[in-house]
């Protein structure tokens, strides 16, 4: 199982020509790795994960798990999703042979899959990776919307072990009168609102300011679980942060300052980044 409460959703390095960097990759990894954080999501969220071929996801894959210390020592969690299922299932057998912790599992966009259709893509993967499994709802990118029967139906496999919701954030609330495991957790993609998603029921974080700020990203996101009190200096540091990150492209903006820090992640692939 997934043990991590926040993991850091990861931008992948590109050159100048849009090629992958993947010692960029992995330096920023390691960096986080340096500043304490113990679970990485790697070719999953920040918007890329649809531009990278299975070939690329592959790379990724393989320098990761060479990277001993990091995969022995860290909760990596690698995305598996893909237009073509065929794709994904070779990704799945390649991650069931490696350390990696889990899986984020996005679904298809454009082509709306049949409900009935994403629960044999949604099964298969899951079967073949034979690791824990973090679904991703994302309608608004991908046009997909994973029904509450579908989700309740996939929560009854042990594998499955939390969803990420990044559509209405009203269903966590439904859904936890249908799923009564305390091993199903829900994940909130980002800090935009993220208060009041723990009020609606979400317990976990899938963090992108955490790639600038992953110490004050995971002590702010504590004390919002455990309703602690925030002091008015860190809620308003964690405004100026969040703005920063949000305003624009995120993923731009998370590039821009890890390169300045002397990271090099390059840039996004166009047409992120033609402004």
């Amino acid at each position: 199982m997934l043990q991590e409460t926040v993991h850091i959703a990861v931008p992948t390095g590109f050159f100048k020509d849009e090629s992958l960097n993947i010692q960029g990759t992995i330096e920023h990894i390691r960096y986080l790795y340096n500043q304490g954080v113990k679970s990485v999501l790697v070719c999953g969220s920040t918007g890329e994960q649809h531009s990278l071929t299975l070939k690329e996801k592959m790379e990724i894959l393989n320098h990761l798990v060479w990277e001993e210390e990091l995969i022995n020592r860290m909760e990596v969690i690698f995305g598996v999703s893909s237009i073509r299922q065929l794709e994904a299932e070779e990704l799945a057998k390649r991650i069931c042979n490696t350390k990696v912790a889990g899986l984020l599992l996005g679904y298809p966009p454009y082509i709306l899959p049949t409900q009935a259709e994403a629960m044999v893509y949604t099964k298969r993967i899951i079967n073949l990776s034979q690791k824990p499994t973090i679904l991703y709802n994302n309608p608004k990118r991908t046009g997909f919307d994973l029904s509450l029967e579908s989700i309740v139906q996939l929560s009854k496999i042990n594998s499955v072990v939390g969803i990420k919701e990044a559509g209405n954030k009203e269903r966590v609330g439904l859904l936890k009168k249908h799923i009564k495991r305390n091993n199903f957790h829900f994940y909130a993609g980002g800090e935009v609102e993220l208060e009041e998603k723990v009020l609606q029921g979400f317990n976990r974080l899938s963090s992108i300011v955490g790639n600038i700020f992953p110490i004050e990203c995971k002590e702010w996101f504590s004390k919002i679980l455990t309703n602690q009190e925030i002091t008015e200096q860190e809620q308003k540091k964690m405004k100026t942060i969040i703005e920063q990150v949000y305003q624009g492209s995120p993923l731009v903006n998370v590039k821009e300052t890890i390169n300045k820090r002397g990271i090099s992640l390059g840039i996004c692939r166009s047409p992120l980044g033609n402004v």
